[in-house]
């Protein structure tokens, strides 16, 4: 669950992983670095693919994708995006062509991904954008979103439980602060009724 620079990658889709980077106070994508660590860990690059290029200005326009996404997803779930919002998404989307994974055989003998060098801000904006154009148009993929019920939490992920009555992004954390919170309130409840 937890990676580098508090990164979570366990929110579904990788565009509501790169929504969850603003999940809470704290600003998790201020440096390329933690930008790096967020498309390697997201599986937008494959682990090893040199990101020459990435500066303060892809952290900028991530950033950007992130706030339009973020808003989109909660005007979705709420009952309906703004038209301007979904033609941002589309721009993104059509701003340039994602790039295309290739095949390689390691020095091992094993098959791993790469991506043709170099990578262009432009086009991994695009991965990130046209998942999201795939989750909101996908009616079944689209019915499991769900926001976390964490008091405080503005998470959002795709909720793929059985009986699809999962309640919260993380049941380790918005979850265990929950069930702490009830207890709490039991035991407070109980000393008051004593005379």
């Amino acid at each position: 669950m937890a990676a580098p620079h508090g990164l979570r990658f366990d929110c579904g889709r990788i565009c509501l992983d790169l929504v969850a980077t603003a999940g809470g106070p704290v600003e998790r994508l201020t440096a390329p670095e933690h930008l790096t660590a967020w498309l390697t860990g997201a599986g937008v690059v494959p682990p090893g693919v040199p990101l020459d290029g990435l500066d303060g200005q892809w952290v900028v326009r991530f950033r950007a994708l992130r706030e339009l996404l973020r808003r989109v997803v909660l005007d979705e779930l709420q009952g309906r995006a703004a038209d301007a919002d979904l033609e941002l998404l589309n721009a993104a989307v059509g701003a340039a062509q994602p790039p295309a994974v290739r095949i390689v055989r390691a020095a091992d003998g094993t098959l791993s991904r790469t991506l043709p060098a170099p990578l262009d801000c432009a086009a991994l904006l695009a991965a990130v954008a046209r998942d999201a154009v795939g989750l909101l148009t996908d009616d079944v993929v689209r019915g499991q979103l769900r926001q976390c019920a964490g008091e405080s939490c503005p998470l959002v992920y795709l909720d793929t439980s059985r009986g699809r009555r999962r309640r919260w992004c993380s049941s380790e954390v918005c979850g265990n602060r929950e069930r702490v919170a009830r207890h709490r309130r039991r035991t407070l409840a109980r000393d008051g009724a004593r005379p």
